[in-house]
């Protein structure tokens, strides 16, 4: 189940910098996370994802796949360790 700030982190990340083939860690995703939304904004996110689906509708599927995984993976990291020093 995506939360809004699942749909935000993985927009975010897609209109970042930061590149599949670079192999990019949980602290480098979650780092590109915070910088392109503090470049760019919510909506200037938002707005670059949609304009990739529209003019590279094939390359921006995959993309978004990517980014979605990756944030899922690098939250749920962040997540499991806050959990455990919480308990």
């Amino acid at each position: 189940m995506n939360t809004t700030f699942d749909t935000v982190r993985t927009e975010a990340l897609f209109a970042s910098t930061l590149q599949a083939s670079q192999r990019p860690s949980a602290l480098q995703v979650r780092t590109a996370v915070t910088q392109t939304l503090r470049r760019l904004g919510v909506n200037g996110c938002t707005a670059r994802v949609a304009g990739e689906f529209g003019e590279h509708p094939e390359t921006a599927a995959a993309r978004m796949s990517w980014a979605l995984d990756m944030i899922r993976s690098a939250y749920e990291d962040l997540a499991a360790r806050e959990f455990a020093h919480a308990g």
